[in-house]
């Protein structure tokens, strides 16, 4: 319930995720252990009507090594999208930047263009065609 909530609430932490899957692997061995904690004061042992059958005690075993290893592999899925989320994060933090200085550089094209506008064009005399005397009358 603990990492449930952990999750929901947004947490992503693989150290805090390791560390709520060892208390549940320590409650879950608690619990199926001969004795239980109750408050804080320990049980008496459980009687049963019969003794657990010698093939009952490892499939719990092997049911508790089960949940443990699909902790482990839902844990380091989390942490695989945590990973893939802050590459893309990293990624669009790039783009950002060079859309800041495409808007910089463009500023800087329009006030170009503004400063040539008013000052006029400053050709020289090497481009400009040679000026033409007027045609004279016979």
């Amino acid at each position: 319930a603990l990492r449930l909530a952990y999750l929901h609430a947004g947490g992503h932490n693989p150290a805090i995720l390791d560390q709520l899957l060892q208390l549940q692997v320590e409650a879950t061995a608690l619990e199926k252990g001969p004795l239980g904690l109750c408050g804080g004061r320990r049980m008496a042992p459980a009687v049963r009507a019969e003794p657990p059958s010698p093939g009952a005690q490892g499939l719990d075993e092997a049911l508790l090594a089960v949940e443990v290893e699909n902790q482990r592999l839902e844990d380091e899925l989390l942490a695989l999208k945590a990973r893939r989320e802050r590459q893309a994060n990293a990624g669009s933090r790039a783009a950002q930047r060079h859309m800041e200085e495409l808007a910089q550089l463009q500023a800087e094209v329009g006030m170009l263009q503004c400063h040539m506008e008013q000052t006029g064009p400053r050709l020289s005399q090497t481009i400009l065609p040679p000026p033409m005397a007027p045609q004279l009358l016979p």
